[in-house]
């Protein structure tokens, strides 16, 4: 079984910046295209970000194209997702999940979830 752990999330003001870790164990990480997903109470989870198994590869949602960056360590088994130029339609909980041999273009979710991270951004 795989299981992931966010954190990093926090209350930042708009035009701030956080910087989400996620730590992936019981599988071969490096096996697997990595990606973040962020979801609204009351509303579907939503695509933002994925990077490819090698890292060398990467694919955003439009709302988040230029202002997010995604990577991923493989000693470390984490990815990560850069955030800056955040705005309040940011604000929401964060996931990481993982596709075996999927596409990135968006990224399809495979992994059962973790709790996520809470990113809040004030006006």
């Amino acid at each position: 079984q795989v299981q992931l752990v966010e954190s990093g999330g926090g209350l930042v003001q708009a035009g701030g910046s956080l910087r989400l870790s996620c730590v992936f164990s019981g599988r071969t990480f490096s096996s697997y295209a990595m990606g973040w997903f962020r979801q609204v109470p009351g509303k579907e989870r939503e695509f933002v970000a994925a990077v490819s198994w090698s890292g060398g590869g990467t694919y955003y949602a439009d709302s988040v194209k230029g202002r997010f960056a995604i990577s991923r360590d493989i000693a470390k088994n984490t990815v990560y997702l850069q955030m800056n130029s955040l705005k309040p339609e940011d604000t929401a909980v964060y996931y990481c999940n993982g596709d075996w041999g999927g596409p990135i273009a968006p990224l399809y979710p495979r992994l059962n979830w973790g709790q996520g991270t809470q990113v809040t951004v004030s006006s």
